[in-house]
């Protein structure tokens, strides 16, 4: 292992291995298949980039999600060592040059999908490849009964009849125990050598509180836990909303999501990657290729879909090894809200006919034919044209884009162009005359420096969200500035492109993948119901339940999660007494709120809870229109 270390301490500037990664590496390196479950932060890339770079050849990586691919071919060059990625970015030409610089140009390494493998002209090139490793990351794609399943996963089996002598490695943060035995035969690994890291983290304490004021319980976690933290959100205008908030309260803290400027996601990641800020407020989004080990709190202020989704990201925390914390903060709510947004917008198997027949339709695509051109996709009017809901019809889509019956690249961020045409002095005449344009056009100007000077690709979703208005008044006004001739726009018809993969056989396509959508929908069912059971079960210790449910035998209370770090809740006669007659004589001087209790007496939460749920049954006191609770008299 001495030229391994030699290699972490070059180019990671490490001098020694977290737990597993050691064993790994000689396990690649002596040539056996390997199958790796490391949870978040376990550090499953060098398991693959290290022996890559201490054998001849290139390392293919198959990766699902291009993000991730873009930031670790960006952390390699970084370092000096040669990476490429095939994103859906490139033509074919560029394609066709880049497959021969991994063939001619010692490249080290290759990132690519499953999707984009199936093509011919990646296949016969990887034939050509000296190849020396193949790394399957996020293994868990590859079975159905896997959260994000890939069917394109399964035909990554292909590489060993190209290169049946190179050894592969499957690496994945979160599986199950028969997601484990899909991913190794489906992989067809010979004789895996597998290597599973526990999925207890003795630092980080697993907290559900049951809140009606989330706002003020974060409030009281940030001050308690100053170090850094992020809270995870369902959709973006919560970033912005929650991050305004935490910095009313002096408690400093920005925002990402998906919708953000590159420049702006750069900056607000510096900003508290640095440590200036405290608070990272993201949707999940925010996750991939975060490298702070420091971070002391993760907040799910909404319920996540799924445990597998809040174990990865509730393990961003605590990876130095110091105490840390993982929040949800629930109320009775969010169990209709988690079941409205993820299992009311499933699609069937008749709803995903239904899109692809009105798809073809749309498209005049006659029966038994296959395009071999691309179409502009405009989504809205798609689902106005054929009054389909937007988010069915949408999940429909993915299902056919996923399962390869359809592909369907998005354009969200470059649909829109401007520049503005007035000097500063006119336009700022302009804007004194017309109040109702200034906000947004304000807006635009602190957001995109160059927008004088030369066309600018624009997002109207992030303007729209830090004026707090509707996008289509946004577009409102800049077709008025358009036509007032202050601004020279071009705003794209389409949303995305639709390129049809197969011939069109209407009921016959999707027939061949219904089994997928039922098995996929009753997944999501098992998942939101394991994690309402989760957040729901303040009897057992929620690291067992954590772990128990990832398979894992033999475990023990943790000691340090909300069911387990509690004073017992038997205590004296007399106590009892005393603490209800201390709650009557605060509540004789006005109704209170249970944070008022709490802060004006000495009782822990749990305490209170007790105290109050007993004086209410006694109907010692009752609860006002306001939510506070006052004395009842006798």
């Amino acid at each position: 292992m001495e030229q391994a270390i030699n290699i972490l301490e070059r180019y990671w500037r490490f001098t020694s291995f977290k737990p597993l990664q050691e064993d790994i590496i000689n396990a690649v390196l002596s040539g056996q298949d390997v199958f790796a479950l490391l949870p978040t932060g376990g550090g499953k890339s060098l398991c693959y980039q290290i022996p890559a770079l201490q054998m001849e050849g290139i390392c293919l990586v198959i990766s699902p999600l291009i993000a991730l691919m873009k930031d670790q071919v960006e952390a390699l060059k970084e370092k000096g060592i040669k990476a490429l990625a095939l994103t859906s970015d490139y033509r074919a030409e560029d394609i066709d040059t880049m497959l021969d610089n991994c063939i001619y140009g010692n490249y080290k390494f290759l990132y690519l999908s499953p999707e984009r493998l199936q093509q011919d002209l990646v296949q016969g090139r990887i034939k050509q490849m000296h190849v020396n490793l193949i790394a399957v990351d996020e293994a868990h794609c590859i079975s159905s009964w896997g959260h994000d399943f890939r069917p394109a996963y399964r035909d990554i089996s292909i590489l060993r009849e190209f290169h049946p002598e190179v050894n592969m490695i499957a690496l994945t943060a979160t599986a199950r125990p028969k997601v484990v035995q899909d991913i190794t035969t489906e992989l067809q690994l010979q004789n895996p050598q597998i290597f599973k890291k526990s999925f207890k983290r003795e630092n980080l304490a697993l907290q559900v509180f049951d809140e009606e004021d989330k706002y003020e319980r974060l409030e009281r976690l940030l001050t308690k836990h100053t170090g850094s933290s992020i809270i995870y959100v369902r959709n973006r205008k919560s970033t912005v909303h929650i991050s305004d908030y935490l910095n009313s309260k002096d408690i400093s803290s920005v925002y990402y999501h998906g919708g953000l400027a590159n420049k702006e996601k750069t900056e607000h990641f510096q900003d508290w990657k640095s440590d200036r800020v405290q608070v990272m407020v993201a949707t999940n989004a925010f996750g991939m290729g975060i490298d702070k080990a420091d971070v002391m709190t993760v907040i799910h202020i909404n319920l996540p879909e799924s445990l597998e989704s809040y174990y990865q990201e509730a393990g961003r925390a605590g990876r130095n090894s110091e105490p840390a914390y993982a929040v949800i903060l629930k109320n009775e709510a969010d169990t209709i809200r988690v079941k409205n947004q993820f299992l009311k917008v499933l699609p069937d198997v008749k709803l995903v006919k239904l899109v692809y027949h009105k798809l073809c339709t749309y498209f005049q695509v006659a029966y038994g034919e296959q395009p071999t051109e691309s179409f502009d996709f405009n989504f809205d009017h798609f689902c106005k044209h054929y009054e389909l809901n937007g988010i069915t019809a949408y999940n429909a889509l993915k299902i056919l884009d996923r399962n390869s019956i359809i592909a369907m690249n998005h354009q969200f961020e470059n649909q829109t162009n401007m520049q503005i045409l007035l000097d500063t002095k006119a336009l700022f005449d302009y804007m004194a005359k017309r109040g109702h344009v200034k906000e947004i056009l304000q807006a635009f100007l602190r957001t995109y420096g160059g927008i004088f000077d030369i066309t600018t690709k624009v997002n109207i979703n992030l303007i729209a969200n830090k004026v707090n208005r509707e996008v289509p008044d946004v577009i409102r006004v800049l077709r008025q500035l358009e036509q007032d001739e202050v601004i020279d726009l071009t705003i794209a018809q389409t949303d995305a492109r639709i390129t049809f993969l197969e011939p069109r056989e209407d009921d016959k396509t999707v027939n061949r993948i219904s089994h997928i959508i039922e098995q996929q929908n009753k997944l999501k069912h098992d998942q939101i119901k394991n994690m309402l059971k989760f957040v729901n079960n303040d009897q057992q210790c929620l690291s067992i339940q954590l772990l128990t449910y990832f398979g894992e035998k033999d475990v023990s209370p943790c000691g340090i999660c909300t069911v387990c770090d509690t004073e017992p809740v038997q205590t004296t006669h007399t106590k009892t007494v005393e603490d209800i007659s201390h709650i009557q004589t605060l509540l004789a001087q006005s109704p209170l709120s249970s944070r008022q209790i709490l802060q004006q007496s000495r009782l822990s939460e749990k305490r209170l809870t007790l105290l109050i749920k007993l004086m209410l049954e006694k109907n010692l006191i009752g609860i006002t229109e306001t939510n506070t609770y006052k004395l009842l008299t006798k």
